[in-house]
């Protein structure tokens, strides 16, 4: 007798082992604990620094500045939540991000005008997303080695074109997305860039077969391979994305600073890795979510701020982030101990 085959699930999908849930538990167990772990970690956050600096740190202007610096390592955190989802790292994001800044300001392309700059900033990051894709997917070269690789070319590159100096940009266009003038209703452009490439990144991840084949590679790329998925293919197609993600990031760069410099991007990778862990992506592949990692990035962001407006030492955030990271892995592992 041929038994009846259950429709696949996804896998953040809880489903009870017998019986069935109640509606008001099933309510409950739709919640996902760990997003609503970081909302309260952002909401203490937010309270501590309206305890500390209540009229500097609630002022629009403060909250306007922190998205907006968010939004440029979050479009960049975004695309390594899916590298490191499929069992992967990218260590070299940061130093694309200041490749493409510099190639897309110097004075040759900046004569194209707005349509040049942003052309060539998402060229160069998918033209580097492209050469990490080919080396690890079909050269079989490890992705820390490659990426590493990678990190030190796009910044020696990125040295060499500039000769270690700042390129302005002076095209009124691209200079005034960052003026208060091209808000949207109280929003900068780069906030309504960042959220755009979150929607469109969490639509992919939870709603289309390359997000569930990235889930599938990082889980057991032998697996997926049986199960048909050509896994170099789609581990090429995730450092395309990564690439993609930093040449947008290089470009929101240059609207916030107005420049190209060889220094851009200075341990973004760090930043992106620790947001989307502490977001809930294993580093070990298979699980991660979008919205944790942006969670992950306005908590970093937030911290910066309030450590800022109250004048502490630089190496004290450092210091916090590392606790909060190491807290992280450590809920990570009591978690995948206990499922």
């Amino acid at each position: 007798m041929t038994q009846p085959v259950s429709p696949p699930r996804d896998s953040t999908d809880k489903v009870p082992s017998t019986g069935q849930l109640p509606a008001w538990k099933g309510m409950v167990a739709l919640a996902d604990v760990r997003t609503l772990s970081l909302l309260g970690v952002l909401a203490a956050l937010i309270v501590v620094g309206g305890i500390t600096k209540p009229d500097e740190f609630l002022d629009t202007r403060n909250l306007q500045l922190v998205l907006t610096q968010g939004s440029v390592i979050g479009v960049v955190t975004v695309g390594m939540t899916f590298v490191i989802m499929s069992g992967g790292i990218d260590l070299s994001v940061g130093a694309i991000v200041a490749l493409a800044s510099v190639w897309a300001t110097t004075v040759a392309t900046q004569e194209y005008g707005f349509a040049g700059i942003l052309f060539t900033a998402v060229l160069v990051g998918v033209g580097c997303g492209l050469v990490n894709g080919l080396l690890i997917a079909y050269g079989g070269m490890v992705p820390f080695i490659a990426t590493l690789a990678m990190l030190a070319s796009a910044r020696g590159l990125a040295l060499q074109i500039t000769d270690g100096k700042t390129q302005i940009v002076t095209i009124d266009s691209v200079l005034d997305l960052g003026e208060r003038d091209a808000y949207i209703l109280g929003i900068p452009p780069l906030v309504l860039v960042f959220a755009v490439v979150t929607v469109i990144g969490w639509l992919i991840l939870n709603r289309t077969t390359f997000g569930r084949r990235t889930v599938a590679v990082g889980g057991n790329a032998e697996a997926a391979r049986l199960a048909g998925i050509d896994v170099r293919r789609q581990r090429l197609y995730l450092y395309l994305l990564s690439g993609l993600c930093c040449g947008i990031a290089a470009f929101l760069l240059i609207i916030l600073s107005g420049s190209g410099q060889n220094t851009n991007g200075n341990l973004y990778e760090l930043d992106a890795i620790a947001a989307a862990i502490i977001g809930g992506t294993l580093l070990s592949g298979g699980r991660g979510t979008i919205v944790g990692s942006v969670l992950g990035v306005l908590i970093f962001t937030t911290i910066t701020n309030i450590f800022a407006l109250n004048n502490l030492q630089s190496d004290v955030q450092q210091i916090a982030k590392g606790a909060i990271i190491v807290a992280a892995v450590l809920v990570q592992r009591r978690t995948a101990s206990t499922t």
